[in-house]
């Protein structure tokens, strides 16, 4: 599927007519067509198929947090052949391990939140009230896709914003239109619009919201956009208006693991509800990390590198060990190597999280965690040592055995090591390594993987760091046709 097999498919919801499509990912709840979105409740199911259609495998159900820890080197694989190795080896071209649900996927989205949107200004053109809430929200959505597709598609902001970034649609266009790329900061302006229009629209919705962007749900985007952009000042007044505002806490230690087995905790800043509709079951989170011998019929088994036990590992009484279990590699070995990750299935003892099935775990996309460590970063780098410590140590009480940082102490890397640890599985270290101009070095040794794609050891100016534009896309749309990555010319 193409971005204009998007806009085809799109258009054709819009005229209630029967379009052909491979890939129906709209669920029984959604809205179909422009005349649907008449009332609020209507705009309220367009809201849940967009959800839903977010929670697909390609995106936040699955490859998309996978990603982001198997290229950043937290994460390894045991043995070949058993799915999305390439995201582990780099082995992707246009035409071969492309990525491509990641772009179909974000688009398919993006086309639904224009229409939401377009219908949404159209009615209160016409005079009707009370979508100000549902269009902040499609705002933020919007925001949050173009983000993660830039981020997978372009090259670091602090790097080389003037690369291309991805086609910025904001609109409805029609089925022969050939869009081509923006750049790497034409999407983040366009990114900054839609937070800062969502930021004014959500100002009514500043209590917990579970299963939805709120207030504070924008806000927290805008903190991490912010940090990608280094726009330090912004970064810590979002990062420090969420903390104030207490309608979110922090886990306690002894809270942290039994966290993963509830919905909606009290660092859940935004979570994607997962139900029987949307459970991968044996092609899920939960199977894709967790050992062999718990998941024989799963297609991955991504395991944690040596690199990542090591770091957890400098205190044995680190509360995180608690989500992680005896992997492939030691249940073969008889060497203990704790790498298989239980995040989402609730717990090690497979609890689920009170769902239909302990594989249908919420998704967790934006935790009060991640704001803390937000704020550590951009206090660090406005010369506020003190606050960077006092809230690097909120989350580092998770390791009892490590020394408290202190003003004199606290690092850049004392707070990446801390993100890594508390965001294993949650697809965060390889943007964090690249957007911090470090080097990714591979476990590649593990399970004696041949790799002829990459180095064991990269860093950003590696040219696969972005993936290609589907060879598919490249012929349908000529707008982009000389406009491919160039590693893959």
């Amino acid at each position: 599927m193409n971005t204009r097999y998007i806009l085809t498919i799109a258009l054709c919801s819009l005229m209630a007519v029967s379009c052909d499509s491979f890939l129906d990912r709209e669920p029984t709840s959604s809205a179909n067509s422009a005349t649907a979105i008449a009332t609020t409740a209507d705009a309220q199911v367009a809201i849940n198929g967009i959800m839903r259609s977010m929670t697909s495998s390609s995106y936040y159900g699955r490859n998309f947090l996978i990603y982001g820890d198997a290229k950043g080197g937290d994460m390894t694989i045991y043995s070949q052949g058993r799915g999305l190795d390439y995201f582990y080896s780099y082995n992707q071209s246009p035409t071969s391990g492309s990525g491509s649900g990641f772009w179909t996927t974000g688009y398919f989205i993006i086309m639904n939140l224009n229409n939401l949107i377009d219908n949404i200004l159209r009615l209160q053109e016409e005079g009707e009230t009370g979508f100000d809430a549902y269009l902040g929200q499609a705002y933020t959505l919007r925001a949050l896709v173009y983000f993660d597709l830039v981020r997978l598609y372009g090259l670091p902001y602090n790097y080389d914003k003037t690369s291309y970034g991805v086609p910025d649609i904001t609109e409805l266009l029609e089925p022969s239109a050939t869009p081509s790329r923006a750049t790497v900061e034409q999407n983040y302006t366009q990114i900054l619009s839609d937070l800062e229009a969502g930021e004014t629209l959500l100002e009514g919705s500043k209590s917990r919201n579970n299963g939805y962007i709120n207030y504070y749900g924008n806000l927290a985007l805008q903190a991490r956009v912010a940090l990608y952009m280094e726009n330090w000042d912004d970064a810590l007044d979002a990062a420090e208006t969420i903390i104030n505002s207490d309608v979110y806490t922090p886990y306690e230690p002894d809270e942290w693991v039994g966290s993963w087995a509830s919905k909606y905790g009290s660092e859940s800043i935004f979570e994607l509800g997962m139900d029987s509709e949307s459970d991968l079951g044996t092609a899920s989170l939960a199977f894709y990390q967790m050992a062999y011998q718990r998941a024989k019929n799963a297609m991955g088994w991504f395991l944690a590198s040596d690199y990542f036990l090591d770091r957890l590992g400098e205190d044995p009484t680190d509360v995180r060990w608690g989500i992680m279990g005896a992997d492939e590699y030691e249940q073969s070995s008889g060497t203990t190597h704790h790498g298989a990750c239980y995040k989402y299935s609730g717990s090690t003892s497979l609890d689920g999280d009170g769902g239909d099935t302990y594989t249908a775990v919420n998704i967790k996309v934006i935790r009060l965690s991640e704001i803390y460590l937000i704020a550590a970063e951009a206090a660090l780098n406005t010369s506020d040592p003190d606050a960077a410590a006092t809230y690097l140590n909120e989350i580092r009480r998770r390791s009892p055995g490590l020394t408290a940082a202190t003003a004199s102490t606290v690092t850049l890397q004392m707070i990446l090591d801390e993100r890594s640890k508390e965001f294993y599985g949650e697809g965060l270290r390889f943007f964090d390594l690249i957007r911090a101009n470090q080097s990714i070095t591979y476990n590649d040794e593990l399970g004696d993987i041949p790799v002829t794609q990459r180095n064991k050891t990269i860093d950003r100016t590696f040219g696969k760091i972005v993936l290609p534009i589907d060879q598919d896309e490249i012929n349908a749309n000529p707008g982009i046709a000389d406009q491919q990555n160039e590693a893959y010319n």
